[in-house]
């Protein structure tokens, strides 16, 4: 299926309409179903009481009488398997993680006693009954003193502190000698908490009728949690049923086993009742620290022009104490190692990215994966290099981007750009922020004595990437098709089947928008199911921008499977052929005469003595696998451009304006991917300006509580604009791109950028580490006032 093409093709509910969510009725109307709104006769509540030391060998553990029925350590749990996510990666050091902790414990927080009681309360009462010896080992609070450590290693079997190395370098040498121009700079990302208003959830009972293990979870992957459960609880997979109900956000957060799911899953095996546990923020704060922590040195080679020839880089990730199932640490690397280049062209690239294990929480895929890191230290070296050679920072993105006819592309890191102009996205930032007033009004001044500056970032955004990219990384399982079931029903509805999940993406809106494009079938008729392992056909799951492209298109080319059928029995029932038939507008049309779809349904099921004799028996359903022709991504990208003005004296920062100019492919439904690209500029406007999960020298979170780890809230937000470009991904059904990640990818680069900006102008240093506390801002002003004195 091809582009929609103008506002005036467009279906009123079909690709390309702005169609109100589906789902938001229920959420609005408070009646959606969460975990936690869950109840059932005989539910226990499970709490577990966490490690208050970074580092430390469990010397003994005590159980009261009292609770020698409802706590458990370890050694209660003997039938459960270690979660060990192995690769494929070179260098790579496997990590076991434990349900509990066995033997030690390598983070402050880690699960060590369950315990479980009517009430949560009950449960932590329970659980303060119970002693637990410590012998505190050496704390690696930072990557450089787990690498110097030669002993008391984080994992005792490794031979150092390093999950895993990657390197690359492809033609440095002899670009990196032709260069005129070099500049180097150091940047830093702070350790950041997701914080999705819904924590882990999960709720575990066993269904006597049809002797399976029933596993309800928040997660965005219920197809391979049902793997991983059966795996490491040692059944077969066909006893296991995972059910993900409705889920408050996740952000890659949910995408992996977590320790909690396994052994709530192993209580209601035991004990064939059900059993459940809520995350509480407490928990989340300090559990739950494990993402954005990279550190970067780039040197940048280029000729008197600012035009880019090489790229040096070393990149150092803190990946916390265990490697997560299924996606393991080698994604972090491998994404910083393979997305640091972003959207340009040049040709001489060395990279080194080396993972090193802390004793923090491990590191957990975070909307954007390793991308937002990358692009703040591309987008920052970009600006130095503008600096440098005494041109605009915009200028030298615009010669350095990749031009639109170069594509497809293939860049220095072997990433298959598909479609786009970026060049033309910069353009039109740049234009909507009004660029030159801003430069005007920057000479004259600010009445309040405010600094005024601006600051802009390009990225690409890998989405719907498959088999191919995800087996080069290791994984222990690696995704193929994505299936979709659609069926209608005898009144002319139409029931959608897909293994993805939402959780907050809109999916039971744009599935059933990709379902009328097809078939014409009014939305109120569709319904859209996911999220059941025992009702749905199988996915990987929801993550890494992948939905709307693999199982949207299942769905797309599912629909279109049904339509001979369809037209078949229409052209029967109004006594033509088929070859003079078409659907339309959700009725098979022979000139003036038309039946509807509702009919046809009513043939098959209720009435057959109408239906043809070469009938399909197969009916009015199908199922069909899908994944992209070309499945190295279809690449969506932006240009972020953010206007501030900073507080000299107070060392504040307001987002005056930010303008995103986005293009994701075709879009489904444009109101969806505006809404998911101010969630994510939202995001990342934490990143940049508040979020920052500090630790001690002794590896202790100093934030346990939302009052000392900062979010951006609605006042810290800006009225977002955006405009969209529209280029089709030649790779994938109806010419889409992913795009649940890109607006958290940018923000802290052009954010950091329109800083700089301004300070640069009153001589103030560089600021270059996450995030842009009023404390930083102020250091820089001293360090400036310093050199002057």
């Amino acid at each position: 299926m091809g582009h929609p093409g103008n506002t005036a093709s467009i279906k009123p509910q079909g690709i390309g309409a702005r169609v109100l969510r589906k789902e938001d009725d229920r959420h609005l109307h408070g009646k959606a179903n969460f975990v936690a709104d869950m109840v059932m006769p005989g539910l226990s509540e499970v709490a577990f009481m966490r490690s208050p030391l970074a580092h430390a060998r469990l010397t003994a553990i005590e159980i009261a009488p009292a609770g020698h029925h409802a706590v458990f350590t370890r050694a209660h749990l003997s039938d459960v398997l270690d979660i060990a996510a192995d690769s494929s990666l070179p260098t790579y050091q496997l990590s076991a993680h434990p349900p509990l902790a066995r033997d030690k414990v390598r983070f402050v927080g880690e699960p060590v006693v369950m315990g479980f009681a009517p009430t949560r309360a009950e449960a932590e009462d329970l659980l303060e009954t119970v002693q637990v010896q410590y012998q505190e080992l050496p704390a690696y609070a930072e990557v450089l003193s787990a690498m110097q450590a030669t002993d008391n290693l984080v994992h005792e079997q490794w031979k150092d502190n390093a999950f895993v190395t990657l390197s690359v370098d492809k033609n440095f040498d002899a670009l990196a000698a032709q260069a005129e121009v070099v500049v180097h700079r150091k940047m830093s990302l702070s350790r950041q908490c997701m914080v999705p208003l819904e924590g882990k959830a999960v709720l575990a009972y066993w269904d006597h009728q049809a002797n399976q293990l029933v596993v309800v979870s928040a997660t965005q992957v219920p197809h391979l949690i049902r793997t991983a459960l059966a795996q490491y609880l040692q059944m077969d997979q066909g006893q296991v049923r995972v059910i993900s109900p409705d889920v408050g956000g996740a952000f890659g957060y949910k995408c992996v086993l977590q320790q909690e799911e396994l052994c709530v899953a192993w209580l209601a095996k035991t004990y064939r009742k059900p059993f459940r546990y809520l995350e509480d923020r407490r928990e989340h704060l300090i559990a739950g620290a494990n993402t954005r922590e990279h550190h970067y040195e780039m040197t940048a080679y280029a000729d008197r022009r600012g035009r880019l020839l090489a790229l040096d880089a070393k990149i150092t990730i803190d990946g916390g104490a265990y490697s997560v199932w299924p996606f393991t640490i080698g994604i972090e690397p491998g994404q910083a190692i393979g997305n640091l280049p972003g959207p340009y062209a040049f040709d001489g690239y060395r990279c080194v990215t080396q993972c090193v294990a802390t004793n923090k929480p491990g590191f957990v895929p975070y909307r954007g994966v390793a991308r937002t890191g990358v692009c703040f230290a591309m987008e920052l070296t970009l600006n130095a290099l503008a600096l440098e050679v005494g041109r605009e920072p915009w200028e030298i993105r615009l010669e350095n981007l990749v031009q639109p006819e170069q594509m497809p592309y293939v860049n220095v890191a072997n990433k298959h750009f598909d479609s786009g102009d970026y060049p033309a996205s910069v353009r039109r930032a740049l234009e909507m922020i009004n660029v030159k007033a801003v430069r005007a009004r920057q000479q004259q001044g600010e009445t309040d004595g405010r600094l005024i500056g601006v600051g802009l970032a390009t990225y690409t955004e890998q989405s719907a990437h498959g088999t191919s990219v995800f087996a080069a990384w290791g994984m222990p399982i690696v995704p193929g098709f994505d299936q979709a079931m659609v069926r209608m029903t005898p009144d002319g509805g139409l029931e959608i089947r897909v293994g993805v999940h939402s959780h907050g993406q809109g999916m039971e809106t744009t599935f059933a928008q990709i379902a009328h494009e097809v078939l014409g079938i009014d939305l109120s008729k569709m319904r859209v199911m996911h999220g059941d392992t025992g009702q749905t056909p199988y996915s990987s799951g929801t993550y890494a921008s992948r939905s709307l492209v693999m199982s949207g298109g299942a769905v797309s080319q599912a629909c279109q499977k049904l339509l001979p059928q369809l037209l078949n029995i229409g052209a029967h029932l109004l006594q033509a052929k088929v070859t003079d038939v078409v659907l339309e507008g959700g009725s098979v049309c022979c000139g003036e005469r038309r039946v509807s779809l509702s009919d046809i349904a009513k043939a098959w099921y209720l009435s057959p003595q109408l239906l043809p004799p070469d009938v399909d028996p197969a009916g009015l359903e199908a199922t069909v696998g899908y994944k992209p022709r070309v499945d190295t991504g279809a690449f969506s990208y932006a240009t972020h451009v953010a206007l501030v003005a900073v507080d000299p004296q107070m060392g504040g920062v307001e987002i005056l304006d930010y303008v995103v100019v986005e293009d994701c492919g075709v879009l489904v439904n444009p109101m969806v991917v505006e809404g998911q690209t101010i969630g994510g500029v939202a995001q990342g406007i934490g990143t940049a300006l508040y979020e920052e999960m500090r630790y001690d020298e002794l590896a202790q979170p100093l934030a346990s509580t939302l009052a000392d780890y900062v979010m951006p809230g609605a006042t810290e937000v800006p009225n977002i604009r955006m405009d969209h470009f529209e280029t089709p991904s030649p790779h994938t059904e109806f010419g889409a791109k992913g795009m649940g990640e890109g607006g958290a990818i940018a923000p802290p680069a052009a954010i950091f950028g329109a800083v700089n900006d301004a300070l640069r102008r009153v001589g103030a240093a560089e600021l270059t580490r996450t995030p842009l506390t009023p404390r930083r801002v102020l250091q820089a002003l001293e360090q400036q006032a310093d050199i002057v004195r």
